[in-house]
């Protein structure tokens, strides 16, 4: 009897220690992986863009000048209004030259009436040498003054055109259509012909930006470019996100500059809405001819590693791996890979932010999104979507 009580709860412990572990197996918490979002690559046929920095010109710029030395009268213009070619700017003091002009003209005047009295002389001096009624040093003296007399009216003549255009001249005009500047010089201030400078005026219609292309990259991605083409160009002013300005490409330079390397060209951009003033800085974005097609990712999913540039992509058993890249292009938010990446690869979109290689994680399947992004100028209407490039 003892013994069977020893056996019953024998087994009686065994069981309640059997329970007791399958209750510590159930109760064991399950591992955490963490979640990330992951996305399969984009892959779009792009077009290679180039960045240059420049300065807006205007196409005619004048450092406006008087023609005739004088005291300034009176100023007839706004300063920083858009004046047309012809438009009265600065009047000097004309009365010295309006005297000096009626000086001249009785001058002319005189000097007709001697002319034709010496016609007159010479005339019948000829009728009287024909009848040996006058010698003929008399003859030749008459005909000597008539040609100095004709050489004076000519010279007085002369003199008086160049009196009535400097009297013209003491109204200064804009000689092109274009943004006037201040008054450098004001009312009552004497001004020099030919050496003080009035005031400026800049073209606005259109203006021009210059940039200079190496050598390797003209070669390599413009050699079939002329400036008939009219190779398409975005402008980006500073201060601005977006590359709002589209122009064209209407000069080359004849020559490669040797000491640099590199070839002039210049883009040329509609200005109807005077938004572009010569002298700001900006930056040219130019395509390369050839589209192909790349692999896209996000900004965010490339990480650096001292020198190196690296994606984590999502491999068997949704472990993170670590992939070596070569960054190319930026378009808008997202990059393209050049190397390391191939189509169908699945990579961790938010980069190594909260994740590293060899770590299982918990995949959130998203979508990279490339709306309003231009991978290429096929169509103009995109350039205005160049943000952030």
């Amino acid at each position: 009897m003892y013994k069977q009580i020893i056996v019953m709860t024998v087994l009686a412990l065994t069981i309640t220690l059997v329970g007791c572990g399958d209750e510590t197996a159930q109760e064991a918490p399950k591992p955490f992986f963490q979640p990330i979002d992951v996305a399969e690559v984009l892959v779009k046929p792009v077009q290679n863009w180039h960045t240059y920095t420049s300065r807006i010109e205007s196409p005619q710029e004048v450092a406006l000048m008087p023609r005739v030395s004088g005291v300034i009268d009176y100023i007839a213009y706004k300063e920083g209004d858009m004046v047309s070619e012809g438009d009265l700017l600065f009047q000097l003091d004309n009365r010295p030259f309006l005297a000096q002009v009626s000086s001249l003209e009785s001058q002319v005047v005189s000097a007709k009436a001697a002319l034709a009295q010496a016609r007159s002389e010479a005339k019948r001096a000829e009728s009287l040498a024909a009848r040996k009624a006058i010698s003929t040093e008399e003859t030749e003296s008459r005909e000597s003054i008539l040609h100095q007399r004709a050489a004076q009216v000519s010279s007085l003549e002369a003199q008086l055109k160049i009196a009535q255009l400097d009297l013209e001249f003491t109204s200064i005009s804009s000689p092109i259509n274009g943004l006037v500047s201040r008054a450098k010089i004001t009312k009552g201030n004497n001004v020099i012909a030919g050496q003080s400078i009035l005031t400026s005026i800049v073209s606005t219609k259109k203006m021009y930006a210059y940039f200079d292309i190496d050598e390797r990259t003209w070669n390599k991605s413009f050699s079939d470019v002329t400036a008939q083409s009219k190779q398409q160009v975005v402008m980006q002013k500073v201060g601005q996100d977006d590359f709002s300005f589209s122009g064209h490409i209407d000069f080359i330079d004849n020559t490669i500059n040797p000491s640099t390397g590199t070839l002039r060209v210049r883009a040329t951009f509609e200005n109807a809405e005077h938004q572009l003033r010569a002298g700001s800085f900006a930056r040219i974005k130019l395509a390369a001819n050839a589209i192909t097609d790349q692999i896209l990712v996000p900004s965010r999913a490339i990480g650096t590693d001292l020198k190196n540039r690296f994606v984590l992509t999502v491999g068997e058993n949704n472990i993170l791996q670590y992939k070596l890249v070569t960054v190319g292009e930026r378009y808008g938010k997202l990059n393209a890979i050049t190397s390391g990446l191939v189509e169908g690869d699945i990579i961790a979109v938010n980069g190594p932010a909260r994740v590293g290689p060899g770590m299982p994680v918990n995949p959130n399947k998203v979508v990279i999104d490339s709306s309003g992004i231009a991978f290429t100028l096929s169509n103009p209407s995109q350039t205005n979507l160049l943000a952030n490039r």
